[in-house]
């Protein structure tokens, strides 16, 4: 096996595995992705990758500067994992009803972290970021709902693996957050075969899912709209807090 230089380079090519035994419908196939594979533990890991190396590539983000992003966690984990190895502070702006499992690594990566109410979700930690980002300009704000290299992370490889392992691929689903990974991997795989459908999980309006948002909620993401979500997404499939947990 491969000396690996930096754990950037154990990001991504995660593995597929059959799961149709836990669906209730024996003539479906299920296949999932295994993102928890990724060193921070999830999918973020790549976004976090492609916005890092995209700030430094543009000078954005430069030796001595200060990260600050809002996250319900897993992308916060992220950044302040690539953050620790490239020697940048960071300061994750968090819901406070966010699960203590997010908050201690998020603390062991050295992250500083900032509580929004957790009555208000991740929309209240969008805003708390925007405004503390607009206070210190010396700051850089990453700001993942907007930012290009979040969908086109997913565009370059979460959605090639997955064709290549998967090439006959009749639906994808993935839970809307940013949306980046449904907005890259779903514009992806409609290139490769227009008739694959791209489902979106979201919670019900007035229920807080962590890492998942209902776009009726108020807040669409800049990036949804720039990748045309509305077009892109042939449906959406509601879960409810404890559906999730389950």
């Amino acid at each position: 096996m491969a000396v690996l230089s930096s754990v950037l380079d154990m990001i991504g090519n995660t593995p597929i595995i059959d799961v149709s035994a836990l669906g209730p419908n024996p003539d479906v196939r299920i296949l999932a992705k295994m993102e928890g594979q990724n060193p921070g533990g999830s999918v973020k890991d790549r976004i976090a990758r492609a916005m890092v190396l995209d700030a430094e590539a543009d000078g954005t983000l430069r030796p001595g500067k200060t990260i600050i992003e809002p996250s319900s966690g897993n992308t916060g984990i992220a950044l302040a994992m690539i953050a620790r190895e490239r020697g940048y502070p960071i300061k994750i702006v968090l819901p406070g009803n966010v699960s203590i499992e997010r908050r201690r690594m998020l603390e062991v990566f050295g992250a500083e972290i900032i509580d929004s109410p957790g009555a208000e979700g991740s929309n209240g930690a969008v805003r708390r970021a925007q405004a503390l980002a607009d206070e210190h300009p010396e700051w850089v704000f990453l700001y993942q709902y907007a930012n290009e290299a979040n969908p086109q992370a997913h565009y370059d490889t979460t959605g090639p693996e997955i064709f290549a392992d998967v090439p006959e691929i009749t639906h994808f689903v993935a839970g809307l957050g940013t949306s980046g990974t449904l907005m890259g991997v779903g514009s992806y795989l409609k290139e490769q075969n227009p008739a694959i459908k791209i489902l979106a999980v979201e919670p019900p309006v007035g229920e807080q899912v962590e890492g998942l948002r209902n776009l009726d909620e108020g807040y669409i993401p800049p990036i949804y709209e720039k990748w045309g979500g509305s077009d892109l997404l042939d449906g959406k499939r509601i879960v409810r807090p404890r559906e999730s947990i389950e």
